[in-house]
């Protein structure tokens, strides 16, 4: 089910800043949601070098785990919804099946708002 699908997408706020947020398949980030909550006027979605450069993962591969160092990870409730999601592994065509508990237990501190937009 698409809602069962976690997108972690990163977004790059200024130069060398970059913020994940993670989305259920069936919702979109609500980008003027986003530019508020973060208390900025311009965010940019992280290009195919950038997203590399930070995150060491090429599109469509993009976890929350394993990154080369620390990102804020901010996560719509939709992500935890379903009882059992799949994230992105770091290795394209591959994704990580668990919990959406387990999920929110391995992310600790994530914050949780409400960004996104059904399609």
């Amino acid at each position: 089910m698409p809602e069962q699908v976690i997108r972690s997408i990163v977004f790059r706020l200024a130069q060398d800043e970059y913020v994940m947020v993670l989305m259920a398949g069936a919702t979109q980030v609500n980008w003027g949601a986003l530019r508020k909550y973060l208390g900025v006027s311009r965010i940019t979605m992280a290009n195919a070098g950038e997203l590399h450069a930070v995150t060491g993962y090429e599109i469509g591969a993009v976890s929350p785990f394993g990154l080369p160092k620390p990102m804020r990870v901010i996560a719509d409730p939709s992500v935890f919804t379903p009882d059992e999601i799949s994230v992105g592994s770091g290795v394209r065509g591959i994704t990580v099946i668990m919990s959406s508990a387990q999920l929110k237990r391995a992310l600790g501190n994530t914050e949780i708002v409400a960004l996104g937009d059904l399609r």
